[in-house]
């Protein structure tokens, strides 16, 4: 069985930072070898992707965070990091973490809320 857990969401004010993090378990889950990502969903609309990193550190992300926002992954403690930099209204969400590539991910964690203020 395969857990993602996110962390890190709450309330900030534009152009402040946030850092989400994703943690992974799962006995027969071999983090090292899996394509991780993030994607978000706000109210009313429907599923976005925001970046995903490959099991070497390759990176993809969405034109709109591209230079805003960082993913990386320690293989080692099982985690994916989102670096939020310059936080914007539109930013406001709740991500998720996900196995996988877009739009494929085949398990996903239950979502942190990322509100941004004007």
């Amino acid at each position: 069985q395969v857990q993602l857990v996110e962390s890190g969401g709450g309330l900030v004010q534009t152009g402040e930072s946030l850092r989400l993090s994703c943690a992974a378990s799962g006995r027969t889950f071999n983090f090292n070898y899996y394509p991780m990502g993030w994607f978000r969903q706000a109210p009313g609309k429907e599923r976005e992707f925001v970046a995903d990193i490959d099991w070497s550190g390759g990176t993809n992300y969405a034109a709109s965070v591209k230079g805003r926002f960082t993913i990386s992954r320690d293989n080692a403690k099982k985690t994916v990091d989102l670096q939020m930099n310059s936080l914007k209204p539109e930013d406001t969400a709740v991500y998720y973490c996900g196995r996988g590539q877009w739009p494929s991910y085949d398990f996903k964690g239950q979502g942190t809320q990322v509100t941004v203020s004007s």
